[in-house]
């Protein structure tokens, strides 16, 4: 297993943020969901459980549809269904996603976030972890303006550094952002990945690592 704590600063206000999550995840579920492949709502609805209250949702990934032919041919019955259960009561969120029907217990990510308003990433250990995970964590600074982009993923048009809001006036950010911008919050997401398959655990919890946030 591994856990990273990925901490996020953004110039925004907690309430700016939570009204771009919630567009965005609405674009990714209808963009995903179409002909009986993409994303099946299992449950959606209202929880209310250990001092927090939100919505809760469980959806199925049907991936047969993003896989060549013959992955589809070898694959094992259950092994391109993923499944996601999600507990939203921004500003915290928790999701876990696993594989029940193939690999079972053997494939689990958890990531819970925890948004502050006001915040530069600077909270030691705001998930509360004890000593012993505290000692596996990897706590990882992202930083929007100054972190490294690679070239297939960049477009001018979302690089902070080139864009200014008309709504705002926010823009054209600078390298040292995060002490002169106003409003500004973190994103604390941590991340624990199990994946137990001999000869590919290591490489895929790699892999999954470098995809969170």
């Amino acid at each position: 297993m591994f856990i990273s704590e990925f901490r996020v600063v953004l110039p925004l206000s907690l309430e700016e943020y939570h009204v771009g999550q919630l567009y965005s995840v609405a674009e990714a579920s209808k963009n995903e969901t179409g002909g009986g492949e993409g994303v099946e709502m299992i449950v959606n609805e209202p929880f209310d459980e250990d001092g927090k209250k939100g919505q809760f949702t469980h959806k199925i990934y049907h991936l047969a549809s993003k896989v060549p032919k013959v992955i589809r041919m070898l694959a094992p019955k259950g092994s391109l269904e993923i499944h996601e259960k999600a507990w939203n009561c921004f500003p915290y969120n928790r999701t876990v996603i696993t594989n029940p029907d193939y690999m079972k217990e053997g494939f689990y990510i958890e990531i819970i976030t925890i948004h502050k308003e006001d915040d530069k990433g600077l909270i030691e250990n705001i998930h509360d972890l004890p000593p012993d995970l505290l000692a596996k964590r990897a706590v990882l600074h992202v930083d929007i303006v100054n972190d490294p982009v690679d070239a297939r993923d960049y477009k001018p048009e979302w690089d902070p550094t080139k864009f200014k809001s008309e709504k705002t006036g926010r823009g054209l950010l600078k390298p040292d952002w995060k002490d002169t911008s106003q409003p500004v919050m973190c994103a604390y997401k941590l991340v624990k990945c199990e994946f137990k398959w001999w000869g590919l655990q290591g490489t895929v919890e790699s892999r999954i690592q470098k995809v969170y946030p």
